[in-house]
């Protein structure tokens, strides 16, 4: 009885720490809920990343040697923008020249803990007129703040 009373007094004492970002051991192993630090990169840090995933998924899945060679007007339209406890994303657009000489808009977010195994963070993004097999449609509308998570 005096053990089960000790282990219940620990269990309360621990719930009552307030709440801080994730642990390694959280992060690698078990996540308890979300603790997030917010602590994201502004919009030009994931512009490498669209370029080369956009050259990729081209080629491999569209047989096309379409390449993104230039973004112009980079710039944050939200930040936050869903409820407090969803994961941090910084939504960005841009416009994009592509190799055949046209200009498209880029609309993407970057998200915490978001890439490979949640090591990092990672960008979804969306090439307007670009979005072949139709992820964001509709003209990449769900790549925007705004729309339901995913």
């Amino acid at each position: 009885m005096r053990a089960v009373l000790m282990l219940l007094g620990l269990v309360v004492l621990l719930a009552a720490q307030p709440a801080g970002a994730a642990g390694w051991l959280e992060k690698g192993i078990y996540m308890t809920g979300p603790r997030y630090d917010a602590a994201l990169p502004e919009c030009e840090a994931g512009l490498g990343s669209i370029a080369s995933n956009f050259a990729t998924k081209e080629g491999r899945f569209w047989n096309s040697d379409l390449t993104i060679v230039d973004f112009e007007n980079v710039r944050e339209t939200a930040y936050r923008s869903w409820a407090s406890d969803t994961i941090p994303r910084r939504f960005c657009s841009a416009v994009a020249t592509i190799s055949d000489g046209t200009k498209h808009p880029v609309h993407y977010w970057i998200g915490e803990d978001t890439a490979y195994a949640g090591a990092s963070w990672g960008v979804e993004w969306c090439v307007v007129g670009l979005d072949r097999n139709w992820a964001y449609n509709p003209a990449c509308r769900m790549a925007k703040p705004g729309a339901p998570n995913r």
